[in-house]
């Protein structure tokens, strides 16, 4: 694996197809990517109790379009800074695929599904997304994970199911058909931008995501906040910039630098931890109770992920 220098003096991570060394060291580059992958999961693990924060004080339209235009501004300040030039035009596809899936269609669709739902119980669904995303880019980069990979992302997603769904009760609502189909595009927007992030530097694919977004946010945003009432409260106020930066910008920059470094399928695996600190996160900040098992649940979990990391592709 090699890193390679940017037109804007940012480095891009280039994946080498050549096998690790005859030691079993993993390579620096490696390491960073895996770091950069869970950082995007701990702030993703947040967007569920940011989102109810925001909805105290947002209606669910105005939340959206609001964190989209914010995380717009963010990203196309950074753009303007660095002079970055307008992605390839063979680009435009895969950003619009990113934009409609993560930009666009996730927030929204989960928004609307935590009106309803609780963040335990819109975990079920999260927890199938690593499954997903690796069913995504083997659909469509041509990856095949090996038997034991399968395996061992089967028995962390069985786990984490089995896990959220008592959270829950094990009853399903309303809410699930928004749940699975956020699924379906988050999945496909993940699995396009960390094949993007393979030539362009992964805040640029999430950055020209968002700020080609703006011709529809923004009169999205002014429109929904003309019909929905705002309620200016801490609560409120703190969701909205949390989902807009940590969530929406911050978040999936690392998120897919680290999916270009060590692959889409193991990446998306380290979410099989984002169910249960989205939970923890529901007791320290809105209050909810976690059952005895979590703890066995998380170790299963980290046996899963530590399974999925050593596996070969």
């Amino acid at each position: 694996m090699r890193v390679q220098s940017s037109a804007t003096g940012s480095s891009s991570i280039a994946v080498s197809t050549s096998p690790a060394d005859p030691g079993g060291a993993v390579p620096a580059s490696q390491r960073l990517g895996t770091l950069q992958a869970a950082l995007g999961v701990v702030a993703f693990s947040l967007t569920f109790p940011a989102t109810a924060w925001g909805l105290q004080g947002f209606g669910p339209w105005s939340l959206v379009a609001v964190r989209s235009v914010l995380a717009a501004a963010m990203a196309g300040t950074c753009l303007l800074a660095l002079r970055v030039r307008l992605p390839e035009r063979r680009h435009w596809a895969g950003l619009a695929v990113v934009a409609a899936g993560v930009v666009l269609g996730f927030p929204m669709l989960t928004t609307l599904a935590l009106q309803t739902s609780t963040t335990s119980h819109a975990a079920v669904v999260v927890g199938l997304l690593p499954l997903t995303t690796a069913l995504f880019s083997a659909l469509r980069m041509g990856i095949r994970p090996s038997r034991t990979f399968w395996a061992a992302a089967l028995a962390g997603a069985a786990a984490v199911l089995t896990f959220t769904v008592a959270q829950s009760g094990g009853a399903l609502t309303a809410a699930d058909g928004y749940l699975f189909a956020a699924l379906v595009v988050c999945a496909a927007g993940y699995t396009e931008g960390g094949r993007l992030a393979r030539v362009m530097p992964g805040w640029q694919v999430i950055g020209w995501a968002l700020v080609f977004c703006l011709p529809l946010t923004v009169p999205a945003a002014v429109v929904a906040l003309s019909y929905e009432p705002v309620v200016w409260n801490v609560h409120g106020v703190l969701g909205v910039l949390w989902v807009a930066a940590g969530s929406q910008f911050l978040g999936l920059v690392v998120w897919y630098r680290g999916m270009a470094a060590v692959g889409i399928p193991k990446a998306s695996q380290l979410q099989l931890a984002q169910p249960l600190l989205t939970l923890v996160w529901s007791v320290l900040l809105l209050g909810e109770h976690l059952s005895a098992a979590a703890p066995l649940t998380a170790a299963a979990v980290l046996v899963c992920i530590a399974v999925t990391q050593r596996s070969r592709s």
